[in-house]
């Protein structure tokens, strides 16, 4: 049964057996079954469109976590032995289910994210992805083989998995971000447990929905909520042997450090402030579009929206074009067709967006489009910014230093391509950067002297595909695997060496015998 039809058209963006129907509340997922928390500590989701509560979100009790762990240690001990087929059939079925789903996905990311619909497709897009990946486990997985490494000697390598991992996922993919960690950790033989954000838990219950019509036994996922308790919780019991993270320098700094002192693997993606190069002779019209879709669509809230511009030379005569692009881009709830931006996810990351935008103003940036003051008839108590920019900028003010994460682009300017370069390279983050340019040489100059992770030649927000991986750089990055791809996979597995000797000398038949066996 698909989850279309399991719903009902009245609640698509509610899972009917995630959310209780009593109340708004969202449920634990342990060992197959969605379970009613026994907490009392609630944490209200809001519509970032209407500020009205969606569903309340359970700080999971101890008890609870430990059930779930100890699902995740029982399910991995039969999930780990079961054939690479078997689970290669598992994401077969669970791509096919996301794909025939994506619509109800996107509108429970809207609900509690606010990102326009089309924007949530996307998001649902680029998780299915590497769900997709991952049903070439049986290739991705070979280990290697060295015949003959001396007289009857061979060595060969299994890759295995680790046993029990967790992930710890962002607000701003509810989707994209959890289908990043557990479909590449249990294809590969693990089993996981997951903590959404506590602000956009319902994806991740629709997931596990879906995971289940797909056949993954029991407690192969399961799915905790809570705050720092369930962070620290992660992050100290000795079962769990890797974490996964994305999101906040902070959240991210402290996962990593407190994670890797128990000795676990941690990958964490982190903070960004991610350039895009404007040359002169770049296509003035291309790249104006792309320079607005990518700073201020998903409200700027992705890890990879390119949030500072630095204008080469002649091309600061562009600027002015590109406020009036800004200034056409419609502002409004994020299910209203034609929507390019929605509200931001709470009115606390509003006030701090707004906080920082006054902050480049004192310290003498020039705001030439202010969002701050925007109101969207009918959603007056949403939590919207409109697209903002502050030109002439300069690396020592607080809003080029920090992440703004909202829909606000910082313009700086350079002399030359070497300028704009060393602006790029002393910045303390490494997530990605983009160049717009018809020049082939500079754009090749750019890509060897840019020190940046991922890099864009007129792309301006160049996430690789899941054959790829996520490779942000500097302090963007903790770890030494990243996420998806060759080096996810490798993050979610060890290697056993084998080395077997058989002397030939040893053989005791060298050819079948053919006489009546008797007894001697």
């Amino acid at each position: 049964m698909s989850l279309v039809r399991l719903i009902g058209a009245e609640a698509r963006h509610l899972a009917k057996r995630s959310y209780s129907s009593a109340a708004p509340t969202t449920k634990l997922f342990i060992d197959g079954k969605f379970v009613e928390s026994k907490t009392n500590e609630w944490i209200d989701v809001h519509d970032p469109a209407t500020n009205q509560v969606v569903t309340r979100v359970p700080k999971a009790t101890q008890a609870e976590m430990q059930a779930a762990l100890e699902s995740n240690k029982k399910a991995f001990r039969s999930w780990s032995n079961q054939s690479v087929l078997t689970r290669q059939q598992v994401m077969f079925k669970l791509q096919a289910l996301i794909k025939e789903n994506m619509g109800e996905l996107a509108k429970n990311i809207t609900k509690e994210q606010g990102k326009t619909l089309a924007d949530a497709e996307g998001d649902v897009l680029r998780g299915l992805q590497v769900v997709e990946h991952c049903c070439s486990i049986p290739s991705l997985q070979m280990g290697e083989t060295v015949a003959n490494v001396a007289r009857d000697m061979d060595t060969y390598s299994l890759v295995l998995p680790l046993g029990v991992t967790a992930g710890v996922a962002p607000f701003n993919f509810p989707a994209m971000i959890p289908l990043w960690m557990f479909p590449v950790a249990i294809t590969t033989g693990n089993t996981m447990l997951l903590k959404p954000s506590e602000r956009v838990p319902g994806a991740t219950m629709l997931l596990m929905e879906l995971l289940n019509e797909a056949g993954c036994p029991p407690g192969v996922v399961n799915v905790i909520h809570g705050q720092h308790d369930a962070v620290n919780f992660i992050c100290d019991a000795p079962e769990i042997k890797a974490v996964s993270f994305v999101g906040s320098d902070q959240a991210g700094k402290y996962i990593y450090e407190r994670a890797g002192k128990n000795g676990k693997r941690v990958q964490s993606n982190m903070g960004a402030k991610n350039h895009g190069i404007i040359l002169g002779d770049a296509n003035k019209e291309n790249t104006l579009n792309q320079l607005a879709g990518a700073a201020f669509g998903a409200a700027g809230q992705r890890c990879m929206a390119l949030s500072t511009a630095v204008f080469v030379g002649d091309a600061q005569a562009w600027i002015p074009d590109l406020v009036e692009r800004a200034q056409k881009l419609k502002v409004n709830a994020g299910h209203v067709p034609g929507t390019d931006v929605g509200p931001v996810i709470s009115a606390a990351s509003r006030q701090r967006i707004n906080d920082l935008i006054e902050s480049g103003v004192k310290e003498g940036a020039k705001l030439i489009l202010d969002g701050r003051k925007i109101t969207v008839p009918g959603y007056e108590d949403g939590y919207f910014v409109g697209p903002t920019i502050l030109s002439d900028v300069t690396p020592s003010m607080k809003c080029y230093t920090e992440e703004i994460f909202g829909p606000v682009l910082v313009i700086l300017k350079a002399d030359t391509l070497d300028d704009a370069i060393g602006i790029v390279n002393a910045n303390p983050y490494g997530n990605g950067t983009a160049v717009f340019t018809t020049n082939g040489a500079a754009a090749r100059k750019f890509v060897n002297e840019i020190d940046a992770g991922q890099v864009g030649v007129n792309v301006p927000i160049p996430v690789p595909l899941p054959m790829f991986s996520f490779t942000g750089t500097r302090g963007s990055f903790r770890g030494d695997h990243h996420f998806y791809g060759k080096q996810g996979i490798k993050f979610y597995t060890q290697t056993k060496t084998v080395t077997q000797l058989w002397r030939e000398t040893d053989v005791t038949h060298t050819q079948a015998a053919v006489a009546m066996p008797t007894m001697k």
